[in-house]
């Protein structure tokens, strides 16, 4: 029986001296998923792993020191990513394709820009470009985000749009998936362990390796999918970077927030 999001196992990989923790299934290109603040390799919905298994090989992991992974969280975001090539490697992976989601989108570009011969395709979700942006995380995010255990009520606002039924009750149903295998004692809790995300999202903000302008020269195919109203990362930041961003191309859902998502560009 072929495995899937539910009941693939737990494996691990010795990185820098620690034990990496990974899951890998599907058939197809591999295509490494790069987590959000606080997400754990049982946060992503079982549905969209799934479905977009039917056509590339997942590989799941967590960060060092996150879930169920040894160390400690790098505090730069090029460490971070180094992750990404050196489970590659491991793995016995030369080419591949990259997802990443808010946080995982930073750990994504990094990754692409630091690794260009191996990535293939990159899929940005509800995140934003290097460099500065002009419009901030709300303050509501702040107030759902940083609660040491978040609940289904902290998930509308986080991930979803809380003005539209519709969109309340996709919540509840992802909600309902993911429980299915989640740990919550395995999920990022302290302040001290946020900090090493703000961190590493300072640093890619900073953009010392200026990715922001690689993006006038970069080949490879980037899929930027946006929701209408992010709390997180604004989808009107960016904007101003895609005139000059040949390779890239934008996607906005409406009525969708910060945890939207598209497979069409996968498919």
């Amino acid at each position: 029986m072929n495995s899937n999001a539910l009941t693939s196992a737990t494996q691990f990989a010795p990185i820098n001296g620690h034990n990496i923790a990974y899951r890998k299934f599907g058939k197809g290109t591999p295509m490494f998923f790069t987590n959000r603040f606080r997400g754990i390799m049982d946060t992503w919905d079982p549905l969209f792993l799934d479905k977009l298994a039917e056509n590339n090989t997942i590989i799941l992991l967590d960060y060092p020191g996150i879930g169920s992974s040894e160390g400690e969280l790098p505090l730069h975001i090029t460490e971070v990513a180094a992750t990404i090539p050196q489970l590659a490697d491991f793995l016995e992976i030369e080419k591949f394709n990259i997802l990443g989601w808010s946080y995982g989108g930073l750990v994504a570009q990094t990754a692409m820009f630091q690794n260009q011969d191996r990535v293939l395709k990159t899929v940005l979700i509800g995140t934003n470009p290097p460099g500065e942006n002009e419009i901030p995380i709300e303050e509501v995010f702040y107030d759902h985000a940083l609660k040491p255990v978040n609940d289904l009520d902290d998930e509308y606002y986080l991930f979803f749009e809380p003005a539209l039924e519709a969109s309340k009750i996709a919540a509840i149903e992802s909600h309902n998936r993911i429980s299915q295998r989640l740990d919550v004692s395995l999920i990022p809790s302290t302040m001290e362990v946020f900090q090493r995300y703000f961190s590493g999202t300072a640093s890619f903000k900073e953009d010392k390796l200026n990715f922001r302008e690689a993006y006038k020269t970069l080949k490879t195919p980037v899929l930027v999918v946006s929701g209408d109203h992010d709390i997180s990362f604004a989808t009107d930041n960016w904007f101003p970077l895609l005139q000059n961003a040949p390779s890239m191309q934008h996607i906005i859902l409406h009525g969708s927030g910060h945890g939207s998502r598209s497979i069409s560009f996968l498919s």
